[in-house]
């Protein structure tokens, strides 16, 4: 601002001494425009201090109204911009060239304006027919899919409609203060979902997820559940007159028990919350919902054996990542179909079992006693390392290799198509299991 007050200062002694001149006639040189140098000379300065005198007004305004020097800054840079293009104006005029201005801009004048002002008048068309129609208002939350931006609407302008952008620093549908400023004129070629559309009443459909144990007792669950989305939801209820509802989906470690619930839209997270909040407390409570965990089956049965202080062979091996590399075995010829499926299956659903591994008898890695599809399944997705428990009875591993070698070196493509394990005590979490055959030998499940 310094800067810009001594220019404004030198501005204003140039334009008395071209005032002085042309009052005593010292520069009595005519433009062919029928100027003269001095009156040229104080149209342009003028000009100068003219846009300077306009953005001082504009920073003492802001100033005063505590706005940031930026936006001082960005008025004083507008105001030089325009008293330029004046001047370069009165210059063309000063020299009898303003004709050969005004028959350029007929030419091309409207063609440049209607380029440039399209996108201007299709956002100043877009408010006028969005505060005609109304589809949103300040207060509304409103999502733009292709943006991927969900946003409360604080404003709506001639050019910009001004959120209030929820989410997108936080994994949550709250405001986060940041201000998203989307032109109006996309509002043509945009979809638009309004959350709010009736503001009396503005209320979604959310949902609340807990994995429960098969042995749980599901009519004692679905109580817990209701009575934390009724607590949570009583002014909704009232309102509306819907209460929560609960589904649910079978899964490998139990069972998905879904609770819907009608909740209001700007509140959706601090509902959320508060039922899964009610929900933890009501099941640390109860002995007869669990919740279930994958490897470890329930939250209930893996706390139970931390507090009865057992050993670590009672409550089985841990689960390590183990290099892929490390670990030796080759795939069977007739399996490839399997392993394709098995590790379509993992990619959707990720690895549900670890395999069980011991090492090797030349310690130089390990060999797969359970998990052979799995292992080679991982494989072919390109995973650097697979969930694993190491068996570490060294004896029954001796004996699974003695019994294996010899079948093996014998027919190694025969073996690896059957799968086979000789049948021995493995200490592993629940959840991975073997199947007994017909002929008493174990197969792998995948």
């Amino acid at each position: 601002m310094r800067r810009t007050t001594c220019s404004v200062l030198l501005a204003a002694c140039v334009f008395l001494i071209l005032w002085w001149l042309e009052r005593t006639g010292g520069m009595p040189f005519m433009l062919p425009g029928g100027l003269s140098l001095p009156q040229l000379g104080m149209g342009l300065t003028g000009a100068f201090l003219a846009a300077a005198l306009v953005a001082l007004a504009a920073h003492l305004s802001f100033k005063r109204r505590r706005r940031p020097l930026s936006e001082s800054i960005m008025i004083w840079r507008l105001c030089r911009t325009l008293a330029g293009i004046g001047g370069v104006v009165f210059v063309l005029a000063a020299f009898g060239l303003i004709s050969t201005l005004g028959m350029f801009l007929g030419l091309f004048g409207g063609m440049l304006l209607g380029l440039s002002l399209q996108a201007p008048m299709g956002g100043a068309v877009a408010w006028f027919l969005v505060s005609l129609k109304r589809p949103f208002r300040p207060g509304d939350r409103i999502q733009f899919p292709r943006l991927n931006m969900i946003g409360d609407v604080i404003g709506i302008d001639v050019m910009y409609t001004t959120l209030n952008q929820v989410g997108g620093s936080i994994a949550s549908e709250e405001p986060v203060g940041r201000h998203v400023l989307i032109p109006n004129a996309i509002l043509f070629s945009e979809v638009l979902i309004n959350y709010t559309a009736d503001q009396s009443a503005a209320f979604m459909l959310d949902e609340v997820v807990v994995r429960i144990t098969y042995d749980s007792d599901w009519k004692a669950a679905e109580e817990i559940f209701l009575r934390a989305a009724r607590e949570a939801t009583g002014d909704v209820i009232a309102a509306t007159g819907k209460h929560p509802y609960i589904r649910s989906d079978l899964y490998d470690y139990g069972v998905y028990m879904r609770l819907r619930y009608l909740t209001a839209v700007q509140q959706r997270a601090a509902t959320s919350y508060h039922i899964q909040k009610r929900i933890f407390a009501a099941i640390q409570a109860s002995p007869r919902v669990d919740v279930a965990i994958p490897y470890v089956y329930s939250s209930r049965a893996a706390l139970d054996r931390r507090e009865n202080g057992d050993s670590r062979a009672a409550r089985g091996p841990d689960i390590v990542e183990i290099d892929l590399q490390t670990i030796r075995d080759d795939p069977s010829p007739d399996k490839e179909n399997e392993i394709l499926e098995l590790a379509a299956r993992i990619s959707r659903h990720g690895l549900l079992q670890p395999i069980v591994v011991c090492g090797s008898p030349d310690h130089n890695g390990y060999e797969i006693l359970a998990g052979r599809l799995r292992f080679h399944a991982c494989r072919c997705l390109g995973w650097p390392t697979i969930p694993a428990v190491v068996q570490k009875n060294h004896a029954a591993c001796d004996d699974v290799f003695q019994s294996t070698a010899g079948a093996f070196r014998a027919d190694a493509a025969v073996s690896a198509s059957a799968d086979v394990e000789a049948p021995m005590p493995l200490q592993v979490p629940v959840g991975l299991r073997e199947i007994p055959t017909q002929n008493d030998a174990v197969v792998e499940e995948a």
